[in-house]
């Protein structure tokens, strides 16, 4: 298996911004991207998380180059990812 597991902390984002790139996203026809299997995320103190799986890093990297302009847009700092490889996967 090569699927990834991308963590994101986004230290001052809101859930306005979160929620805006997310309608950015959808109107660039990135809402659902090839490749990303699991999209949770979650506000923390002072910020957003986000965790996404996908199918490779090479997908991810692709999906980057419309996310990355989309966050500066909305005035987030695009954060570095954490990345790990999936060892297993269980549905349900």
């Amino acid at each position: 298996m090569s699927a990834i597991i991308a963590l994101f902390d986004a230290p001052g984002m809101t859930s306005e911004q979160y929620d805006q790139v997310i309608k950015d996203l959808e109107a660039a026809g990135e809402g659902s991207p090839k490749g990303r299997l699991y999209h949770v995320a979650s506000s923390k103190t002072g910020g957003w998380f986000v965790i996404d799986v996908w199918e490779s890093a090479e997908l991810l990297d692709r999906f980057a180059k419309t996310l990355i302009p989309i966050l500066q847009k909305n005035g987030v700092t695009p954060p570095q990812p954490q990345v790990y490889p999936v060892h297993n996967i269980i549905k349900g």
